[in-house]
C-alpha cells in the first residue's frame, strides 16, 4: 500500500465534488468551436435583428494574459499576440486544428473507444501547443482572447460592451446569498479541505487572487446594456474585477475556511468528526512537482513494478492511483498560471460607469457591483464556503424573481418598448 495514499487529492464522482473546469481542459476544436466560432455566429445572428441596439459579450479578466503589474481596460488588436514576434491568424488556426483532427482520425482508422479517446488526448495536446506559441497559459483564455480579437472585427455598427470578469464566485446577496452552479477552481480546495482529501495545494496565500460575486457580475452586465445601447458601432471593455479596489488575498480564504470547519465540523458517512488539519501549500510549480514526485510518483512506479512482479494482482489499484496522480498535475498544469497570477486589473471603465450610474439612478443599491462593499473574511466564511458545501444550493435550479430583475424587464420595456411580464 502506497503511504499517505488515502489524502491523495481525488476528482470524486459524487455531485458534492464534481469539478466543472472550463474549455482549458477541452479540445482546441471544442474551444474554438465554442469560443471563436460562436462569437462569429452570434454577430451574424445579430445583424439579422433589426431592432437590437447592443451586444453584450462576456469574456474572461484571464484573457489578457498571465502579466504582472497594471492590466488595463483594453480590447485586443487584430492579430495581437503576448509573444513578441508572433502574429495572430485566426483562420489559419482554424484550419490548423481541423486539419489535425482529420489526421488523428485518418491514423486512428477503426480504433472504437480508443480512437476517440486519443484524438481528445492529440486535441487538448494541440490547444496548449499553440496557446503558449502565442504567449498564453492555456486553451480557454487564448481562445477567449480570440474570441474578443473576432467580435472587434465583426460587429459593424452594432454597439458592444466586452465583460472581462475575474474568477467568479457565489451571489453576495440577491436573489440568493451562497448559491452558485458548478464548482469553480478555488471550490476545489474548500471542497478537498472539508474532505480531508487534499493534503497540499499550489498557491502562494499572499497573492491577491481576483475574485467577484456572481451578482456583481450580472448587476454590471445590466447597468452597461442600458447605458451603451444607443452608441452606434461603440466598443467599450469593462473589468468586473476586485484586485484594484479591495485586493482578497488566498490566505483569507484560507483562513475562512479553516474558521468555518473548527466551528462547523464535518462527519464522516459513520459519523465520526472529521478532523480539521493544515494544509501545505507550494509558492511554485516546480517545487509542487518536486513533492509530487517523491511523495507520489516514485510511490506509484514501484507500485508498477510490484504489480509486474504479481502478475497484474495490484493493476486496479494502480491504475486509480495513477488516475489520480494524472488528474491533478492537469489541474496543476492548467490552473496553475491562475494560482500564482500576479497581475492586478485595472477598473477605471467600470468605476466611472458606476459613479455615472450613482448620480442618475436612486435605486442604485439594487444593481450595486461596487467590490469595495464586499468584507471578504465575512463573504467567505458566512455565504461562499456554506453555500459551495451546501450541495442542495449546488443543484437547485434558480427560479427566484427578485424586484432587481422586475426593475430591469420595466427598463427594457421603456427602452425597447416589448412587453414586461411582471405587469
Amino acid at each position: 500500500m502506497l503511504p499517505g495514499w488515502r489524502s491523495w487529492p481525488t476528482r470524486s464522482t459524487s455531485s458534492s465534488m464534481e469539478l466543472q473546469p472550463p474549455t482549458s481542459t477541452k479540445g482546441y476544436d471544442v474551444a474554438l468551436d465554442v469560443n471563436v466560432m460562436g462569437v462569429k455566429y452570434l454577430c451574424q445572428f445579430a445583424k439579422k435583428c433589426a431592432n437590437l441596439k447592443m451586444l453584450l459579450h462576456v469574456s474572461t479578466a484571464f484573457a489578457a494574459g498571465d502579466r504582472e503589474g497594471l492590466i488595463m481596460e483594453r480590447p485586443f488588436k487584430k492579430g495581437e499576440t503576448l509573444r513578441e514576434g508572433t502574429y495572430l491568424d485566426i483562420d489559419a488556426e482554424l484550419r490548423l486544428a481541423g486539419d489535425v483532427k482529420k489526421e488523428l482520425e485518418r491514423q486512428d482508422g477503426g480504433g472504437g473507444g480508443d480512437k476517440t479517446k486519443r484524438e481528445r488526448k492529440g486535441m487538448k495536446e494541440l490547444g496548449l501547443e499553440r496557446s503558449r506559441h502565442f504567449g498564453w497559459s492555456n486553451t480557454y483564455v487564448f481562445t477567449k482572447a480570440m474570441g474578443e480579437m473576432l467580435l472587434g472585427q465583426l460587429h459593424g455598427a452594432i454597439p458592444v460592451v466586452i465583460l472581462r470578469p475575474s474568477i467568479i464566485t457565489s451571489i453576495l446577496r440577491d436573489p440568493l446569498p451562497g448559491w452558485m452552479q458548478g464548482t469553480r477552481t478555488i471550490d476545489t480546495i474548500i471542497i478537498g479541505y472539508a474532505k480531508q482529501n487534499l493534503s497540499c495545494f499550489l498557491a502562494d496565500l499572499e497573492l491577491t487572487m481576483d475574485v467577484i460575486p456572481g451578482d456583481m457580475v450580472a448587476n454590471a452586465m445590466m447597468v452597461a446594456m442600458v447605458a451603451h445601447s444607443e452608441e452606434q458601432g461603440a466598443e467599450v471593455m469593462y473589468h468586473a474585477t476586485s484586485s484594484l479596489r479591495n485586493p482578497a488575498p488566498y490566505g483569507v480564504l484560507y483562513e475562512s475556511g479553516r474558521r468555518h470547519f473548527y466551528e462547523n465540523p464535518r462527519l464522516s458517512k459513520d459519523g465520526r468528526v472529521i478532523p480539521t488539519k493544515e494544509m501545505h501549500f507550494f509558492k511554485t510549480i516546480a517545487s509542487f512537482h518536486l513533492y509530487m514526485l517523491i511523495k507520489y510518483k516514485l510511490p506509484l512506479e514501484i507500485l508498477h513494478v510490484v504489480n509486474l512482479l504479481l502478475c497484474g494482482l495490484l493493476s486496479q489499484l494502480y491504475d486509480d492511483l495513477n488516475r489520480k496522480y494524472k488528474f491533478v498535475m492537469h489541474l496543476v498544469d492548467v490552473y496553475g498560471p491562475f494560482a500564482l497570477f500576479k497581475g492586478c486589473f485595472d477598473d477605471i471603465n467600470l468605476e466611472r460607469l458606476r459613479l455615472t450610474m450613482t448620480k442618475t439612478s436612486p435605486e442604485d443599491d439594487m444593481f450595486n457591483f461596487d467590490p469595495k462593499t464586499v468584507d471578504w473574511n465575512d463573504y467567505f466564511y458566512k455565504i461562499h464556503i456554506p453555500g459551495v458545501l451546501n450541495s442542495k444550493s449546488q443543484n437547485r435550479p434558480l427560479v427566484l424573481f427578485s424586484g432587481r430583475h422586475q426593475q430591469l424587464l420595466h427598463i427594457c420595456k421603456d427602452l425597447w418598448h416589448i412587453d414586461c411580464p411582471c405587469n
